[in-house]
């Protein structure tokens, strides 16, 4: 990855927390909870999901930089969200631990020296991941959320 590359995934990463925001306005709290698309999360479960999925990613990173050849621990997404009662919650506070989430460690990026971004560990589920790997999932992760989200809008006017 070119020194260009990787600043425009930290770019991108910075505005993942705005673009979800921008996704979610003007919905009601119906419309939060709808599920006008099967077999996909509502809008509601994609904000919980964030704000979970972003505070491991946090961790995920400090474990990178900081530990030697650390362990990356996946997780059961489906299962938070069943047990975590993502649909029944509020939005604020989740929203709140991802900005937080975003915040904290969009301080850390620009501390990495060329080298820092190759360090290495095993997550549990992919094998071989790097903090480059971590880049390239993260800087696409709010982004991807926030399209679902304006897809569930779209088809919550068809309905």
């Amino acid at each position: 990855m070119t020194i260009d590359e990787r600043q425009a995934l930290i770019e991108q990463y910075k505005a993942g927390y705005d673009e979800v925001v921008e996704s979610l306005r003007g919905l009601s709290e119906d419309e939060l909870s709808a599920h006008p698309i099967e077999g996909k999360w509502s809008a509601r479960e994609i904000v919980h999901h964030l704000a979970d999925s972003e505070s491991t990613s946090a961790i995920r990173l400090r474990k990178l930089f900081v530990e030697d050849q650390p362990q990356i621990q996946g997780y059961d997404e489906a299962e938070f969200a069943r047990r975590l009662k993502y649909n029944e919650r509020p939005i604020a506070p989740a929203l709140a631990a991802f900005h937080a989430a975003r915040e904290t460690t969009a301080q850390i990026l620009p501390l990495l020296s060329d080298e820092d971004f190759s360090r290495e560990g095993t997550h549990t589920e992919s094998g071989r991941y790097t903090i480059e790997d971590w880049l390239r999932i993260y800087a696409a992760h709010a982004h991807n959320h926030a399209a679902q989200i304006r897809r569930l809008r779209e088809a919550l006017k068809r309905q």
